[in-house]
């Protein structure tokens, strides 16, 4: 991936979170972290990956909050981050962070459960 499209990922990362924080005034919307972009080669392909805190009817509201968003924020990019054509945008859930804290409970009840136990099945 080339210097100039990982600065721009950068760039709309920054961008994105600031527009959705700020500007979205969308009731919809609960607490979104934009976890990563990525943006095609030819730059007119955006997909921009979100985190949302909360339960499962939160994360619905807030992907239908930001995908009706969508025109507002690519124009709002369009604006503060200078290129001749802004990208498409799509929004896509991230359960890494989801999945990370699973793992993570997993592996503490592994070594919570089986720190006392010396391989013998008891008999």
């Amino acid at each position: 991936m080339s210097n100039r499209v990982t600065r721009l990922q950068e760039a709309i990362k920054r961008e994105a979170s600031y527009i959705i924080q700020q500007k979205v005034k969308d009731p919809r919307l609960g607490f979104v972290s934009i976890t990563d972009v990525e943006l095609s080669n030819d730059l007119s392909y955006c997909k921009i990956f979100v985190s949302v805190l909360g339960d499962e009817n939160q994360r619905e509201q807030t992907m239908i909050g930001l995908n009706k968003a969508t025109g507002f924020i690519r124009s709002e990019i369009g604006k503060s981050v200078k290129l001749r054509h802004v990208p498409e945008i799509v929004f896509q859930y991230d359960n890494s962070i989801e999945h990370g804290s699973r793992i993570e409970a997993i592996l503490r009840e592994i070594t919570g459960a089986g720190g006392g136990e010396d391989g013998d099945d008891g008999e």
